[in-house]
């Protein structure tokens, strides 16, 4: 190859980068117009949001729930952040597990999963509710309409957490307890909690005593002998249960 044909070549090759070059920054000028043309619509009043849907709630109002999730109407759909909503929902003590969608073109959904008030201990001259995993959910100066656990020392109830007693083994036995006191078809008015035994009242004056395990292993004798007491208007006495499965009654009320 002559040095003129050596020099004709390295003119092309010189010519097709820059096409290739050109070709490039062209591929680039277009990618840029379409992601700008796509932000201007995607942040345009079309996906402006319009509804906001609340699904499964059982303790908070619809408007609750939107008041605590920070969303509001008129605001972009997509500069609006799912998760900055979820992380203020899951701060409220009630709230189990929050999930948010978007619909387009301007609809949040937001799925909600509660905690429910499911016992209440007393403290003073108040009342804790907490949920059957024992978090603590709200504190309240009124007797609430639920099984009572009297008789425990409490450490800790900060709203969200875990309720902490000094009788903690006991306690979450006695939700257990309770638990199966459900399936059974049996209410408890109050359960009064001991480091060993715990009371546990039917009616005011008919109470089960044992174990929190011995009574929760018998729950299905217990419910019968419940029943056959009812019955025959038996409303007074104690039912002793222990661990040998030997039960006693008596009519009397220590």
């Amino acid at each position: 190859m002559t040095e003129e044909e050596k020099a004709l070549k390295r003119k092309k090759k010189r010519k097709k980068k820059k096409r290739k070059k050109k070709h490039y920054l062209l591929k680039f000028l277009l990618l840029i117009a379409l992601c700008t043309g796509l932000y201007y619509f995607l942040t345009s009043e079309v996906f402006d949001i319009q509804r906001i849907d609340v699904k499964s709630i059982s303790h908070y109002t619809e408007e609750q729930v939107v008041d605590l999730s920070g969303i509001k109407k008129g605001t972009n759909l997509f500069e609006t952040s799912m998760s900055d909503a979820k992380d203020r929902l899951m701060t409220d003590p009630y709230m189990k597990d929050v999930k948010l969608q978007r619909k387009l073109p301007g609809t949040v959904v937001i799925t909600v999963k509660e905690r429910v008030e499911y016992a209440a201990v007393p403290y003073g001259t108040e009342y804790i509710l907490i949920d059957d995993a024992a978090v603590v959910l709200s504190r309240t100066s009124e007797e609430p309409r639920l099984p009572l656990l009297m008789g425990m020392t409490v450490k800790s109830m900060e709203p969200g957490n875990t309720l902490e007693v000094e009788e903690n083994n006991v306690l979450e036995e006695t939700l257990k307890l309770l638990a199966a006191m459900e399936e059974g078809d049996l209410y408890f008015k109050k359960i009064e909690i001991s480091n060993v035994l715990i009371k546990a009242y039917i009616y005011d004056y008919l109470i089960c005593e044992g174990k929190p395990e011995n009574i929760l292993n018998g729950m299905d004798d217990i419910r019968k002998v419940i029943y056959n007491m009812y019955e025959n208007g038996i409303e007074r006495g104690v039912i002793k249960v222990n661990s040998s499965d030997m039960w006693a009654w008596s009519p009397l009320i220590e």
